[in-house]
């Protein structure tokens, strides 16, 4: 009988994505394959503080109180991340609860961690240094696909078609208002998207039909980047566009899902639209032409390319609703909200995987790259 793989599935974290974090791995925990997975649930607190297997389960199941009162007690089992990593993190996680022998390494990482510090490069710094496989996109992949300047400048270099943009720093944005905004005016028109450079799930993001939302809208993203991203909307004032959505998989040879779109409740697919009110509407496959959907297609996996992802990715893009129905690539999303109703396994699931099969494949394609990166010599040889 082969030898259970050993998986860490690693979720919460410090940013605002923390409880979207919880029901992903959630979801990953009941439908990964038992019969070929040893599954050691990894928790880390708001704060910072990484959990074994038994307060990751705590964690998980909203009982924060429990948590907390060890945290307060200085339970060595509650351990700060720099430590973990200081004494070998794969060799200090503790082993399924009920196990028995000593604790074992982890033979590969499922990160689920939506987000600032999850999903921007620096979790994935920390793998690197342990030495570790883990699932998904590499320090450049993740920083890159969460930085949307970044980002942009990386599909602009690939000819990608993007919308017109500005970017400010807040800095520039608190000196001297009015230059910003004389900015913004003549580069784009009414409406446009505000945003943080770098953040998830559509938070910070705002709307502005006029100049008078346009401060307010810029104020309320530099709460939460040094960088602010200003785009042309798509559509007009009276037409919104449509918002499409590819999954991609793989690592030097990604392939691309079918092709939906999400109808959102509300104006535009903001954080409550996706998490919090009811109607917005999920269409897979999106009513497109066949010329349509392949354009579209081909173009998240050289998204996926120009970003240098790995693993997985849900690449997003905006289409003029009538007319020519142009295309406009939006961004990448390198570890997308992952519960069994989320698009990015709907989209697979519609393509012929299941959410099960998915997980397996996520991992094996975690394993083929760390493989293929232990080929690479750090020093020079004697």
């Amino acid at each position: 009988m082969a030898k259970k793989l050993r998986v860490g599935i690693l979720f919460g974290g410090r940013s605002g994505e923390h409880e979207v974090s919880l029901l992903s791995a959630a979801s990953i925990l009941k439908a990964i394959d038992r019969s070929k997975f040893e599954v050691v649930p990894i928790g880390i607190t708001k704060e910072g503080r990484w959990l074994g297997a038994g307060d990751a389960h705590n964690l998980l199941n909203g009982d924060d109180g429990a948590v907390a009162r060890k945290l307060r007690a200085g339970d060595p089992e509650t351990t700060p991340g720099a430590k973990l990593l200081h004494e070998g993190m794969p060799t200090l996680l503790a082993p399924e609860p009920g196990s028995q022998g000593p604790e074992k390494a982890l033979d590969v990482v499922f990160p689920v961690l939506h987000g600032t510090f999850g999903e921007d490069g620096t979790i994935q710094g920390l793998f690197e240094l342990a030495g570790i496989a883990y699932v998904g996109s590499g320090v450049l992949g993740s920083a890159a696909g969460m930085d949307k300047d970044a980002m942009k400048r990386l599909f602009a270099q690939a000819k990608l078609p993007i919308v017109k943009h500005v970017t400010l720093l807040r800095a520039e944005w608190e000196k001297s208002p009015k230059k910003a905004i004389a900015q913004v005016e003549k580069t784009l028109r009414y409406p446009v998207f505000v945003k943080p450079a770098n953040l998830g799930s559509s938070v910070g993001i705002s709307k502005a039909h006029d100049r008078k939302e346009l401060g307010p809208a810029l104020d309320l993203a530099a709460k939460y980047d040094r960088k602010l991203i200003v785009e042309q909307g798509v559509g007009g004032k009276k037409s919104k566009a449509r918002e499409l959505e590819v999954a991609v998989l793989g690592n030097d040879d990604p392939k691309a899902s079918v092709v939906g779109e999400i109808i959102p409740g509300k104006e535009f697919y903001d954080y409550e639209a996706k998490y919090l009110a009811e109607g917005s509407v999920p269409v897979i496959p999106a009513k497109l032409t066949n010329a349509e959907s392949k354009t579209i297609r081909a173009m998240a996996v050289e998204a996926f390319r120009a970003c240098d992802l790995a693993g997985l990715a849900r690449v997003d893009f905006l289409m003029e609703p009538d007319g020519k129905r142009r295309i406009y690539l939006n961004e990448v999303n390198t570890l997308p909200g992952f519960t069994q109703i989320s698009m990015y396994p709907k989209l697979w699931e519609a393509t012929g995987i299941g959410y099960t099969e998915l997980i397996t494949r996520l991992i094996e394609l975690a394993l083929e790259r760390h493989a293929e990166k232990s080929r690479t010599t750090y020093r020079r040889e004697e």
